[in-house]
């Protein structure tokens, strides 16, 4: 039968085992927060400067954007006029 003495002994010396590794786990959940904090640190500053460029697109848009409409319709005029002139070639060659 087993013989309830010799558990005493085991378990005497597992209780500083379970505290080394409970100290051990508390540590490094404590690395991984540290380090959680960082990266949304680092996200912040990131996204605070896309957040910028994008108010001085938007700003370039707003403040010429009648100009910039403009200027894609006459590009798309010149696109299409050419592809016009294309097929046109292309079937007199035919």
């Amino acid at each position: 039968m087993f013989n309830f003495a010799e558990l005493i002994p085991i378990v005497a010396l597992s209780i500083p085992i379970v505290a080394i590794w409970t100290r051990h786990q508390r540590k490094m959940a404590e690395l991984q927060v540290k380090a959680t904090a960082e990266k949304a640190a680092q996200y912040a500053t990131s996204n605070a400067e896309l957040e910028e460029r994008v108010r001085v697109l938007e700003r370039i848009i707003t403040d010429g954007g009648y100009d910039t409409a403009l200027q894609i319709e006459a590009l798309r005029d010149t696109r299409e006029g050419d592809a016009l002139r294309k097929s046109e070639r292309d079937t007199s060659v035919n």
